[in-house]
């Protein structure tokens, strides 16, 4: 293993011609989102209070966890004027770019509309898929500590581009403050109400209704844990976008790009929070060096600087490879939230690339302009689940239906093996009603 090029910071270093690099990557990339037994318990009642009690339970948790004195639903919901001011008085430079950002983010997700088809076969049968939208999404958007207006429109625009008939958004407001900026984007992303209430007792009331927060059909958005928990427990009642866990990247560089580029890239992960995962892939050592001494002198002027450091310490990695071969091996065993290809020509190196959430082409497509205002999603599949799903989009909003409509003739034929595969199953009812049809 290559020593550090000094103590400041004691990120990992691992070369892949180490014999324990197996066994180190993968306990580096471990990660279980939703684990927490006490939290599970908590969630749990959580939800069946709300369930139960409705607007009741909804009030008596936000007034517990967001110290919202509160005693009536009508002062946790902003309506549609309420959104259109905020956005009004935002400052000319905040509302320019929270509208361009949309303006993207909209064209980009318009390309994605699936279209409904249908063919006719010889004989008359039509066959066919109709697209339709759900009724009806619920937007999940954290509150607290920061606000995530980049979060309202990734999460609103596709669904109001997939033609949901209702945007129903919560977020919580602690103390009472909820940001100006998410309210505005809400109103550029087609949302109407906005519920200030958040948690697990936010989702419950998305999932089941209450007397006031209409029941939604699907649920997106990310959130802390009990978040996480409480939307796992609500599958099947209600469809979710995925368990999100702690926000990643990798990056694989030719040894060419500056440094300094490339240790705020990492950095713009690993200052999300201390779980975060930033990682590095080369096969250039020196430069991995030199990366790892431009961390070292930029992480002090970085304002989250001590989150920044323990998600670089516990969970970040500069991995030396033998060659472009392996370092695209590397990216399809981790299989990450984002990617970036910071190299020459990166059009050659993207048909080896078969999971990643997110691919970021080149030296000068800095990862954080995909996450604001580039335009496809920043909604991502993470801890490797890229290698089965996808980036948040408007077919996540809509559904498939089949379409089937046999003529008399194809009605014949096709009854003719139904019956036999009906009467193969013992199912003769099937059977029985495929033959009714047979000339």
């Amino acid at each position: 293993m290559n020593a550090p090029v000094s103590n400041d910071l004691a990120i990992t270093r691992l070369s892949t011609w180490e014999e324990d690099f197996d066994a180190r990557l993968s306990a580096l990339l471990a990660w279980e989102s939703v684990s927490d037994k006490a939290v599970q318990q908590s969630v749990d009642e959580i939800v069946t209070a709300v369930r139960e009690q409705g607007d009741a339970a909804l009030l008596e948790y936000t007034r517990r966890f967001d110290r919202v004195e509160a005693t009536d639903m009508g002062e946790l919901t902003l309506g549609k004027e309420r959104l259109e001011s905020a956005f009004a008085g935002l400052p000319d430079q905040q509302r320019d770019a929270l509208a361009q950002a949309a303006e993207r983010i909209r064209e980009y997700h318009q390309r994605q509309k699936p279209e409904s088809w249908q063919y006719t076969e010889a004989d008359g049968t039509v066959l066919g898929q109709k697209v339709t939208p759900i009724d009806r999404a619920g937007i999940y958007v954290p509150g607290g500590k920061a606000a995530y207006p980049s979060s309202v429109l990734m999460n609103a625009l596709p669904a109001h581009v997939a033609g949901v008939r209702e945007i129903v958004m919560v977020v919580p407001a602690p103390g009472g403050v909820v940001s100006e900026l998410v309210l505005a984007a809400a109103h550029l992303a087609g949302v109407e109400r906005v519920y200030t209430v958040g948690g697990a007792q936010a989702v419950a009331a998305m999932a089941y209704g209450t007397e006031t927060l209409p029941k939604v059909d699907k649920i997106v958005g990310p959130g802390n844990i009990f978040v996480a928990t409480a939307k796992r427990a609500v599958f099947g009642q209600v469809g979710i976008d995925m368990i999100a866990g702690p926000s990643e990247i990798l990056v694989v560089s030719d040894g060419q790009t500056d440094p300094e580029w490339l240790a705020m890239d990492l950095f713009s992960q690993a200052e999300h929070d201390q779980d975060a995962q930033a990682i590095l892939v080369s096969w250039d050592e020196a430069h991995l060096d030199e990366v790892q001494s431009a961390m070292e002198r930029l992480l002090p002027t970085l304002e989250r600087e001590p989150i920044a450091r323990v998600s670089l310490v516990e969970r970040g990695a500069l991995i030396a490879c033998r060659d472009q071969k392996e370092a695209m091996e590397l990216v399809n065993r981790i299989a990450p939230e984002h990617l970036e290809l910071s190299v020459a020509d990166p059009e050659a190196l993207l048909p080896e690339v078969r999971h990643a959430g997110a691919i970021f082409m080149g030296r000068y497509t800095a990862e954080a302009l995909g996450d604001y205002c580039a335009g496809p999603n920043h909604v991502l599949p993470t801890s490797g689940t890229a290698r089965f799903s996808s980036p948040l989009g408007v077919y996540d909003f809509q559904k498939r239906s089949s379409i089937i409509q046999c003529s008399p003739e194809g009605a014949s034929v096709l009854g003719k093996t139904a019956s036999v595969l009906a009467r193969g199953e013992s199912l003769t009812a099937h059977a029985r009603s495929a033959e009714y049809r047979i000339k």
